[in-house]
């Protein structure tokens, strides 16, 4: 497996990816994520995998793009940028991700954690989008999936000044689920998962994708896609099984039929 990115598992269903680049506080250049969209090739199409989960370490989860690659690339480099279809590729992503964040997650960081479907953090977490620093602005979804998560007001906030917030600030907004203890925080992520990954994984994939069309189309469109993903299950012997396994009081044995 490449350095610059540690897969673990599949385990109860689980896969973890760690983000190891930790002398550029796991910056993100494009052979990693190039790398990280290679491993999530290979977890989409492994059965044995329901779930993901991407970290860092205790320092940063990832403290923005690499700035020498980035300095490196002028207008026309900027148009061809590959970085461009990774993060399609990530956000393309059908099983859950769950992002557990420590440290700085700041830029490409901040982006790529809210590529999440769960975001938690631990209590020494960092958000930020400071490109304005450098005379720049997000370019991976900072400003769209930003806005969406905490609401216009901070993101303005966030993005015009380039100030962070901290993660009781970040679960106020909206931004992340739950704060945890920074060394636990990958532990509750691969909890989270495990209990996803005992569901119905055609249920979970239509209802991710269910949940994501809100941020896309109307209220009317997005209850038409339910009904329809809804009904659809209709049609899964997962669906049966759970009924029965409900009027049997036993844990259901969902295959994914």
């Amino acid at each position: 497996m490449p350095h610059n990115l540690l897969v673990d598992g599949p385990e109860q269903g689980v896969q973890i990816f760690t983000l190891n680049r930790p002398d550029v506080l796991n910056a993100l250049n494009t052979e990693l994520l190039n790398n990280l969209c290679k491993a999530l090739d290979n977890a989409e199409a492994d059965p044995e995998v329901h779930a993901v989960v991407i970290t860092g370490n205790q320092k940063a989860f990832a403290a923005g793009a690499d700035i020498n690659e980035m300095a490196a690339r002028d207008l026309v480099g900027i148009l061809e940028d590959p970085r461009v279809a990774h993060w399609e590729r990530i956000a393309r992503f059908t099983k859950p991700i769950i992002a557990a964040v420590n440290g700085f997650a700041l830029g490409g960081g901040c982006e790529l954690a809210m590529h999440a479907d769960i975001l938690i953090a631990g209590e020494n977490a960092r958000f930020g989008q400071p490109e304005i620093n450098l005379g720049i602005m997000p370019g991976s979804g900072g400003t769209q999936r930003l806005t969406r998560k905490v609401g216009e007001a901070l993101a303005m906030h966030m993005t015009l000044t380039g100030e962070q917030i901290d993660a009781t600030r970040a679960l106020q907004a909206g931004l992340i689920s739950e704060i945890c203890q920074p060394e636990l925080t990958v532990e509750r992520a691969i909890e989270i998962g495990k209990t996803i990954a005992r569901k119905a994984p055609i249920a979970i994939r239509l209802t991710k994708e269910s949940v994501r069309k809100a941020n896309d189309i109307s209220l009317s469109d997005g209850l038409r896609f339910e009904r329809h993903a809804f009904t659809l299950l209709a049609g899964t012997a997962d669906r049966q099984e759970g009924l029965d396994a409900f009027r049997e009081k036993r844990a259901p044995r969902f295959k994914g039929k």
